[in-house]
């Protein structure tokens, strides 16, 4: 029997060649759509996931709360918190510490040197909390200890050609600092998909020892200070802790250590709280101060999971719709076959085994599409997603599921309608289109094309907003500025006699118009925070506020085009100018400050220091538009060593030739350092990497969705005008234009397509004013994006049914009303 139904499920694919075509084609292109996209959201989904002990493990989060308000939220709290909370909380069963370890770091066998960023100061918990695989060393011992550093495969490599390097040393030379470490570990290189990225780790003593020789520390700061808040914290905590209850013991907890002691030394405006998020909810929901690396966004990610499937349903729609409509065509087969004896479940069976064979022929195309578009959507991402055949259960798991489901979902609606039919009903002639029938695919339709448009929509805003990002006036210039990273090695005492000589070779460089040194540049994060309070003459009490801390010499403004509001800027030779600060306009309306200009010979208490403000600037966007303008503080700092920004223009764009005449410079008076360089707009514009990423994948599946929909709308209206055939030809003869023809054939669609225009219009505004919501300065949603969005759904949705309109249109009417 089921022999017999597959030779008939496969002559009626073959009888109807386009039919069959179109279904195969668009479920082809849902299912590599919806797997091309549960690619990329599987990757997101998997951050982190890999540690043994992923599902125990939270990272502190410090909220710190000034004058009532929340001033900022930091992925980094105070060195204090590990050890106290493992001492003091039953749940915890044991916590670490990561610090950045950023340093340049020499092989003094070889001499070989690298300017290291990926590597953090980590407490001996860490190696088993996280579950680090060594190659070489023991986990025990690894981290005990000061001196001690641990090296990916990778790194290994680099400095020593080799992986088993156990016993070997390596040098750490800075600016007032010179350490030999040795290595005690090589760990296989670290996932990409964790949200640290992990090139080395250095025993945590051995920053103890590092502060204590630079700062000259007697406090044991790494361990006690509830000041210092730089340090990543890990809690591993008991498996059958309740997470809520324990949440609600950290406002009691950082009272006690915290705010009731400030509050003891009259530092009551300002209060912190913690909170704890889980270690696979760090990459897509955690997007505070002081992220170790960028983070994607789970809003992002959610939406693409559900347009994955909302493509798919649009597919598995198409083969609804045309199959239902075809009823009318197998209704007489249905009818004989049930005279014939054939019950209701046979002819279900039957059904279902078409959409089987249907299904699976798509399927089978559909990962073979896969496999030829996977490196375009790698191109697409910059990244670089696997797809085997073959050990991965995962995907196997999720790919018959997809098919399993379009086979089900796609299948049993039109085999219980079809195998529904009464035969005396269908023998005689007497069945039509049922109005409930034409009502589902009616509203089939609707839900593909409303689908579709609110996906462009989605695409439109997404671009929208990257553009306004990148387009936005930053209030400082950073096109053609060339960024050399500040040498770490040179001492303190020696580099003021080689930084004036290096900027004065620098500005002799052709195409080289300024050059100005800072402690950050726009994009880069600042971590130097300090408490500012106004010191009012009328001896008022002026709370303390969070401003972040800039150093700049006297060329910054001007180099980087930052214009003044009020006063002056640094004048070197005043001799003065070291107790004197800039302010930004945010920075002063912070302070209490009634206007820039008033805000100008007055007096601010930074930490232990009296400054007098000496000007203020425009605000700038330091960071990316996602977040707000932070006030920041200016000092002067001449002799600045994070970075050095140069204005480039070379003569006929030879700006390799630049690079290389600065290089040359570069290891004439620091030749020690590793010569490292970045251009700024580059730099800044990572910050909307995960936009942009959002956008570019939104708007591709978008595109696919409106020609899936365009597909099925195609076979409905071929299969319209087969039907009306008799109805085109008779309103030829009785003198019908081809304009009316078209018309008539064309308007039920356009109404339906219109009618989605407006269920679609609500649902995307809405859903893209949640989206905008995580940016600080964002775009308004005009008018124009629904009107542009509607429009390109009617013109497409106009042109896919004129062809077969235009086509009925023009036939000879003597061959119509012959047809049947």
């Amino acid at each position: 029997m089921w022999k017999n139904y597959f030779k008939m499920a496969w002559r009626q694919a073959f009888k109807y060649k386009g039919y069959s075509l179109l279904n195969i084609l668009g479920l082809a292109i849902g299912i590599t759509s919806c797997l091309l996209i549960l690619q990329y959201v599987a990757r997101e989904w998997s951050y982190d996931t890999f540690h043994p002990k992923a599902d125990n493990i939270y990272r502190l989060r410090l909220d710190s709360y000034q004058n009532g308000r929340l001033a900022y939220q930091s992925a980094t709290v105070f060195p204090a918190f590990a050890p106290t909370m493992k001492e003091e909380m039953p749940e915890v069963v044991d916590a670490c510490r990561l610090h950045d370890a950023e340093m340049v770091i020499t092989n003094p066998e070889n001499n070989v040197k690298f300017a290291e960023k990926k590597g953090y100061y980590a407490d001996p918990s860490f190696l088993k909390m996280f579950g680090l695989e060594l190659l070489y060393g023991t986990s025990a011992k690894a981290l005990d200890g000061p001196d001690k550093i641990l090296l990916s495969e990778s790194m290994a490599r680099r400095y020593f050609g080799q992986v088993e390097v156990l016993g070997r040393h390596l040098i750490n030379k800075g600016q007032d600092l010179f350490q030999t470490y040795e290595v005690s570990g090589v760990f296989k290189d670290y996932p990409a998909n964790s949200h640290l990225a992990i090139d080395y780790l250095v025993s945590y003593q051995t920053l103890g020892k590092v502060i204590r020789q630079v700062w000259g520390d007697t406090t044991n700061a790494t361990e006690t200070n509830w000041g210092w808040y730089d340090f990543y914290t890990y809690l591993e905590l008991h498996p059958d802790t309740d997470v809520e209850q324990f949440r609600e013991q950290l406002p009691s907890f950082v009272d006690k250590h915290i705010n009731a002691p400030r509050r003891e030394r009259g530092g009551s405006n300002t209060a912190n709280a913690i909170d704890i998020i889980p270690l696979k909810d760090i990459h897509l929901y955690s997007n505070v101060n002081q992220e170790a690396e960028v983070n994607g966004s789970g809003w992002a990610v959610s939406v693409l999971f559900a347009s994955a499937f909302f493509i798919l349903l649009i597919a598995w729609v198409n083969y609804v719709n045309l199959a239902t409509a075809r009823s009318l065509e197998r209704a007489r087969e249905v009818g004989l076959r049930k005279v014939l004896g054939a019950g209701r479940r046979q002819l279900i069976g039957q059904f279902l085994l078409e959409s089987f064979i249907l299904n699976l022929t798509a399927f089978v195309l559909a990962l073979g599409l896969v496999q030829l578009a996977l490196p375009l959507f790698n191109s697409l991402l910059g990244q670089k997603l696997a797809f085997t055949l073959a050990g991965r259960p995962q995907f196997w798991a999720v790919a018959l599921a997809v098919f399993a489901g379009g086979t089900l979902v796609a299948g049993l609606y039109p085999a219980f309608v079809l195998s529904g039919f009464r035969p005396l009903t269908v023998l005689r002639g007497q069945l039509k289109n049922a109005s409930e029938g034409m009502l589902l695919r009616k509203g089939l339709i609707v839900f593909q094309f409303a689908a579709s448009i609110a996906l462009v929509v989605g695409t439109i805003v997404v671009f929208q907003q990257v553009r306004f990002m990148r387009q936005q006036n930053l209030g400082v210039n950073i096109s053609q500025t060339l960024v050399l990273n500040g040498p770490t090695t040179v001492q303190d005492s020696l580099y003021e006699g080689r930084l004036q000589p290096f900027k004065n070779d620098i500005m002799n460089i052709p195409g080289v118009k300024s050059i100005t040194a800072s402690s950050y540049v726009p994009g880069d994060e600042i971590y130097w925070t300090n408490g500012v309070q106004w010191m009012r003459r009328d001896g008022q009490e002026a709370l303390s506020s969070t401003v972040y801390t800039q150093g700049v010499d006297e060329t910054f403004l001007e180099a980087y085009g930052l214009p003044l509001v009020a006063g002056r800027n640094f004048a070197p030779g005043r001799g003065t100018e070291e107790g004197s600060c800039l302010l930004n306009e945010t920075a002063v309306g912070l302070l209490g400050f009634p206007s820039a200009v008033e805000a100008i010979g007055e007096q601010v208490r930074r930490g232990g220091d009296t400054l007098a403000v000496i000007g203020v600037t425009k605000d700038f966007h330091h960071l990316g538009l996602q977040k707000p303008i932070q006030p920041i503080i200016f000092l002067y700092r001449p002799n600045s060593r994070g970075y050095y920004s140069l204005r480039v223009e070379p003569a006929a764009g030879n700006m390799q030739s630049t690079i290389a005449a600065v290089q040359r410079q570069w290891y004439t008076h620091f030749p020690d350092d590793p010569f490292s360089y970045f251009f700024l707009n580059e730099f800044f514009g990572r910050q909307y990497q995960a936009d942009v990423l959002f956008g570019k994948i939104f708007g591709f599946f978008a595109l696919l969705a409106i020609l899936v929909a365009a597909l099925g709308l195609f076979g409905l209206s071929s299969y319209n005008v087969v039907q009306r055939t008799k109805e085109i030809g008779i309103r030829k003869v009785l003198g019908a234009s081809v304009s009316g023809i078209v018309r008539l054939l064309s308007e039920d669609f356009l109404k339906l397509v219109g009618l989605a225009i407006l269920v679609a219009i609500p649902v995307a505004w809405y859903v893209m004013e949640e989206w905008l919501q995580n940016f600080a300065f964002r775009i308004s949603i005009g008018w124009w994006v629904f009107l542009l969005a509607g429009g390109l759904a009617l013109l497409i949705a106009f042109l896919t049914v004129s062809v077969q309109s235009v086509k009925a249109a023009l036939s000879d009417p003597v061959k119509a009303l012959r047809y049947e």
